[in-house]
């Protein structure tokens, strides 16, 4: 939709490609949820370590795309899309949202007792690091041991895990009290600016409603909390402290002094979306904004499943049925702390 100063949808001026973060790190994650499937599959049939392999080695073709061609910008330490111009030149679009976040949610864990048992997926794992060199330096936090011997997939290493993290984690950015905004509040005093072809493209923070119906009208990227983000992301944190152990902290919020293990900021991220739909000192939800008739006692504990929330106070926008994705909280609910 709108995440981007420029609709993706559109014809660019000749010569200009925009390679897009969020999109790589989707099909990222997309190999790692299928290789899952197959290593699960191949404890009862043996044919789908092959699938393991194919889905092993694609995840590492695009996990070297993402960090060795641009979409990962070591001054800002966060991912953003990327122009390629007709003269070869490259330039980041320089926003801070879920577009630089999605890298985070291709993750997952491949424990000791999944390479004992699949010792043809483990023998090619083996030759994939020896023999394809320029591939396994840019993944080779991915083959170093961690806690209880497990290994991590990730496109992020441990060191930009922190670096990243220290952008969603700023109240002053992408932290709201509601969980991970879609667009960094910096945004809206510092709008992202784009001149292409003689026209100006302007990416601003918009914590509500879409202002146009630009880019997919009122869905909007640009500043709100959407529930299915924010839940991959505690998913993926999870899987990084499986990983990491109790010993990896991060200060949470940034500029708190305060430092926690990524399972603590998983349940603070759980508790400041369970939060949208809890009632506050005044007895009012967060979500129902300032709706007049949800302050009837006898509606104030009807809870509508909204599309998104307000990137600052948490009001429910957009569409009022999308419990596929908001009903989610549910599950944050009965979760909680997983074990080790």
């Amino acid at each position: 939709d709108n995440i981007g100063p420029i609709d993706r949808g559109a014809t660019l001026p000749s010569g200009v490609v925009l390679e897009q973060s969020d999109g790589t790190a989707w099909m990222a994650k997309y190999c790692l949820d299928l290789l899952e499937m197959a290593l699960m599959l191949a404890v009862h049939e043996p044919v789908y370590e092959d699938v393991a392999t194919k889905f092993f080695e694609h995840f590492t073709y695009i996990a070297t795309a993402m960090n060795s061609h641009g979409l990962w910008n070591d001054a800002t330490g966060f991912y953003h899309d990327l122009l390629s111009l007709p003269d070869g030149r490259h330039e980041s679009v320089l926003a801070f949202s879920a577009v630089g976040l999605i890298p985070l949610c291709a993750v997952t864990i491949v424990e000791p007792e999944v390479r004992e048992r699949l010792v043809d997926f483990a023998a090619r794992m083996e030759w994939f690091i020896a023999n394809r060199r320029a591939e396994a330096v840019v993944v080779a936090h991915s083959f170093v041991a961690g806690r209880r011997q497990r290994l991590l997939l990730s496109i992020v290493d441990p060191q930009r895990l922190a670096r990243i993290l220290g952008a969603m984690l700023d109240e002053a950015r992408l932290l709201s009290p509601h969980g991970v905004r879609s667009l960094s509040r910096e945004h809206a005093s510092q709008p992202v600016v784009l001149r292409l072809g003689g026209v100006t493209h302007t990416l601003g923070y918009e914590p509500a409603e879409s202002r146009t119906n630009t880019f997919g009208g009122n869905s909007n990227w640009r500043g709100p909390v959407w529930f299915p983000i924010n839940h991959l992301l505690i998913e993926s944190l999870r899987r990084f402290r499986l990983y990491l152990g109790r010993g990896y902290t991060v200060e949470h919020p940034t500029g708190s002094g305060r430092r926690l293990d990524l399972d603590e900021i998983a349940d603070d991220l759980s508790e400041r979306l369970i939060g949208l739909f809890r009632r506050g000192a005044d007895g009012r939800r967060p979500c129902h904004g300032d709706v007049p008739l949800f302050r009837d006692p006898r509606w104030g504990d009807d809870v509508l499943f909204h599309e998104y929330f307000h990137g600052d106070i948490g009001c429910g926008l957009g569409a009022s049925h999308q419990t596929g994705w908001t009903a989610l909280v549910a599950d944050l609910i009965v979760r909680g702390t997983p074990p080790a």
